[in-house]
């Protein structure tokens, strides 16, 4: 009885601990980046989490029971796929930042913004007054997909799913390998991915709420330096999203005819 209590109270813990690691923040800011109800942003972060722990627990159950090989290949694949999606995260991020630049503005134009609420996003308009001209912009961290694909509370928990499920994928294999090396009983390591998957979305659901909550108070008294980290969040996932498809399609040669992978 110990060491199942002792085996539940690791995988809770270590659940919690890799909701922390880089990609998983990085990709969660770029979407509560504009959130400022925590009720809200707590949501964001259990369904990135419940993604993530359906992935884990499908796949490593697989690995565990029926002794599953993930080729080389494949695994390089799912990891690149986090990479590829940190990218588009932070290029909607930039984009929808810098798609409103405004034309036609004179020397004497009066440029200032101030932030609107639309349901549950809070995004800044940027108005242009003088020489005639008087232009709107809608920057923000995903606004550009969030006017297009809606704003209803579906689509909004939904994001947040399909993003964890896709970390799952790149993570499933080593956190299945490493119950394998440790615990014996497939019963005990099915219910310790179960364990680990609670922590998960535990750990997810503070990390969403400390974030929001940091944007809430900056935003609340320096509107221009919210949307600055706004950008920010979109530079940093970018660049993160390079380097992991850098090291997995160079470093660990994806595309050679010889491709190293070691789950982590």
């Amino acid at each position: 009885m110990l060491t199942l209590l002792s085996i539940i109270a690791i995988g809770f813990f270590l659940g919690m601990r890799h909701a922390t690691d880089p990609d998983h923040v990085i990709a969660v800011t770029t979407i509560v980046s504009q959130q400022r109800r925590l009720g809200r942003a707590a949501l964001i972060g259990a369904f990135w989490g419940l993604g993530h722990t359906v992935t884990i627990f499908a796949v490593g159950s697989a690995i565990i029971l029926f002794n599953l090989v993930i080729p080389t290949r494949l695994g390089l694949s799912m990891e690149l796929s986090v990479g590829v999606m940190l990218i588009v995260l932070g290029a909607w991020n930039l984009v929808s930042f810098f798609r409103v630049v405004p034309a036609d503005v004179s020397d004497h134009a009066l440029v200032h913004s101030h932030p609107h609420n639309h349901g549950e996003i809070v995004h800044t308009h940027t108005h242009v007054h003088g020489g005639g001209s008087h232009s709107h912009g809608l920057p923000g961290s995903v606004a550009a997909m969030d006017r297009k694909l809606g704003r209803g509370p579906v689509y909004q928990l939904l994001r947040p799913l399909f993003i964890g499920i896709v970390h799952g994928l790149a993570g499933s294999a080593a956190v299945a390998l490493l119950i394998l090396a440790s615990i014996r009983n497939s019963t005990w390591a099915i219910a310790y991915l179960l364990v680990f998957g609670i922590g998960t979305i535990a750990g997810m659901m503070l990390i969403t709420m400390s974030i929001a909550t940091t944007f809430r108070v900056v935003g609340n008294r320096f509107e221009t330096v919210s949307r600055r980290l706004s950008m920010a969040s979109g530079v940093v996932s970018v660049a993160f999203g390079l380097f992991v498809a850098y090291q997995i399609c160079v470093v660990q040669g994806l595309f050679s005819a010889h491709p190293q992978w070691t789950p982590h």
